[in-house]
């Protein structure tokens, strides 16, 4: 696991959207395994603008995406499809046939993680993960305890989480109690993962997270067990890290 420091969360997303755009000019039928969350808006917009100075082609790539909620329709505001088309589908040259999302209102759940899974072993895996983290160090929706073997799978949303999910809602209510997400394992399949870190909130976790050894109660110190993960993580994030001396993990 490498981490990179930057300065700030414009440079943390610009140095992974310029990850990314290297990925598809190499590789133009690239397969981006994607994410949603405040986190990641500031790559999607970098991948935006340089799609409108530069027209990076996106017309054999194809994109998976982490999770999405149960029970939401795809043209569902508040839907990860709905995200996605907001915050970068619609803007940049992909397909929208090679845009994948969980179906979130599938009538079986369990049955659409099954052919979710198989879809992107049909893609022939993916080519870059990109990830964010939760508090308490979750991964996509696999929250703490969750199996290291797990695959695309139904899951119980934990109260932390859908109360950090309920500012995009009118009320708690609203906020959904279940998500069909990649699993542990269908994340460790990827060739590649970038995880993004950023601001003093995630300052703790990340610590944690590298100086902790692998255990299903911190889900993503699991990609310590992949070969190839790139954290990129601002000063911010990089706090705790500072404070505790992990600095030897840390590249500038």
């Amino acid at each position: 696991m490498k981490v990179i420091a930057v300065r700030d969360y414009k440079e943390m997303s610009q140095t992974a959207a310029k990850t990314i755009i290297r990925l598809v000019k190499e590789k133009p039928d690239a397969v981006l395994g994607l994410a949603t969350g405040g986190t990641v808006i500031g790559v999607y917009d970098e991948l935006i603008s340089d799609y409108a100075r530069n027209e990076t082609d996106y017309g054999h790539a194809h994109s998976v995406n982490l999770d999405e909620y149960v029970g939401l329709s795809s043209d569902h505001p508040q839907s990860y499809h709905s995200y996605m088309n907001e915050h970068l589908f619609q803007h940049i040259n992909l397909p929208p046939e090679h845009c994948h999302v969980p179906q979130g209102d599938a009538e079986d759940p369990a049955q659409e993680a099954k052919q979710y899974d198989q879809l992107i072993a049909e893609l022939d895996g993916v080519d870059l993960q990109l990830l964010g983290i939760g508090r308490n160090g979750h991964i996509g929706f696999n929250e703490p305890g969750t199996s290291f073997s797990s695959h695309t799978h139904l899951v119980e949303l934990t109260a932390s989480t859908r109360e950090a999910n309920a500012r995009y809602f009118t009320s708690m209510n609203e906020v959904p109690t279940h998500a069909i997400t990649m699993g542990i394992a269908s994340i460790l399949k990827s060739k590649r993962i970038v995880l993004l870190v950023s601001g003093e909130a995630k300052a703790a976790i990340l610590a944690e997270v590298l100086q902790s050894d692998v255990t299903t109660s911190i889900p993503a110190t699991v990609l310590k067990m992949h070969p190839d993960v790139t954290v990129i993580a601002d000063q911010d994030a990089l706090q705790v890290v500072r404070q505790k001396g992990l600095m030897e993990y840390v590249h500038d």
